[in-house]
């Protein structure tokens, strides 16, 4: 029996005689039971464990189909036809359902399907610095101490004791996934029971599987505590997502992507370019805002940052916050969205897919 609930020899009985095209079917069609890592990457309640934390987020969702929808036996072998894909297919039919086309991963062309030759191959320092953890001393060696977001504790066991030790407000994170976020404003509405069964589920979640991100299997899950971030208004500050193509011997390319009321009812993705010119270009399914916001006091200081963490990179996009003019580093994304993310219009697709061209960049795509 394995984690489906379907024997082995019961899924080669029922999809032996099943033509490819069933199969794909089965794959496209299934309903994903809500668990953490079944959870839209997109779509999310206010301050749940599972924020509108990326700028370009994994732009599939697990559909759930609310009639018809395939019980028992059934599911649970579609589930597992899932899982026994073969990585390359699996992404092949992802991209084709949420991008609207097949990707050509022999000669990408465009952002996502190089993306997705990331995901397949992925450069050995793509592992260490998506590591919520371990990026923390790459940060604090090219960037300074001072802007990595003030470490509470990361333990090796969540127990009552620890939950006793953190203060009032606190953010809990696992290390290994984008989704894994529980902010706490206030501990004494809270409980040790209910944030110790969200890490269970976070720690036992084997994210490569989410969207076959191959680095991720190469981090060990952690739980870990920060200090909340809140500006002078109480909210949380807006991500600012810099995405960073780098040319041979130049200043990278960068578009910034301004993710606000990231915790709200009406969160919005706005596209700039490094003059803060508001662009006509809305990725993945956030909202762009009618008229632009205004940018952050220190503009300068956020571009100039992102510019030295992807100082060998090239392309990787920096995630920033900068409430009150102050400045604290995010993290470090390397395949943003899996490669899925839906682009409009869908030019921008292609000409970001340009800039990753690997006869322009300091490294191969």
């Amino acid at each position: 029996m394995n984690r489906s609930g379907v024997a082995p020899f019961e899924v080669e009985a029922l999809c032996a005689d099943r033509p490819v095209n069933v199969l794909v079917e089965a794959c496209d069609n299934a309903t994903i039971e809500e668990t953490p890592v079944s959870r839209p990457r997109r779509i999310f309640q206010a301050e749940s464990a599972f924020p509108r934390s990326n700028a370009i987020n994994p732009g599939f969702e697990r559909r759930e189909v609310t009639s018809g929808a395939p019980v028992g036996l059934e599911r649970r072998v579609k589930e597992h036809a899932k899982a026994l894909l073969p990585d390359m297919f699996f992404l092949l039919l992802l991209h084709r359902r949420e991008v609207g086309r097949f990707p050509n991963l022999i000669k990408p062309r465009t952002f996502n399907e190089r993306i997705l030759r990331r995901n397949l191959k992925p450069d050995p320092r793509y592992a260490p610095l998506t590591d919520k953890l371990a990026v923390r001393e790459y940060v604090g060696r090219s960037l300074g101490e001072e802007f990595l977001v003030p470490l509470i504790a990361a333990p090796t066991e969540f127990t009552r004791a620890v939950f006793d030790s953190l203060p009032d407000s606190f953010v809990m994170k696992a290390n290994h996934g984008s989704t894994f976020v529980e902010i706490v404003r206030d501990k004494s509405k809270d409980s040790y029971e209910r944030l110790h069964h969200l890490a269970v589920q976070w720690l036992s979640t084997d994210f490569y599987q989410v969207a076959r991100e191959r680095h991720y299997r190469d981090i060990e899950p952690r739980l870990f505590f920060e200090t909340l971030l809140l500006d002078r208004n109480g909210q949380v500050p807006a991500d600012y997502k810099v995405h960073c193509f780098r040319r041979k011997m130049e200043r990278p390319v960068m578009y910034i992507v301004q993710i606000s009321d990231r915790f709200g009812q009406h969160p919005r993705g706005d596209v700039y370019d490094v003059d803060w010119n508001h662009l006509d270009v809305t990725i993945g399914e956030y909202a762009r805002s009618a008229t632009p916001g205004a940018p952050p006091g220190n503009l300068d200081a956020v571009l100039e940052a992102a510019a030295k963490l992807s100082d060998g990179f090239d392309y990787v996009r920096v995630d920033l916050y900068a409430p009150d003019n102050a400045l604290y580093f995010g993290e470090l994304t390397f395949t943003p969205g899996a490669g899925v993310v839906p682009m409009f219009p869908d030019r921008v697709d292609f000409e970001w897919g340009e800039l990753l061209t690997p006869s322009k960049i300091n490294g191969s795509a």
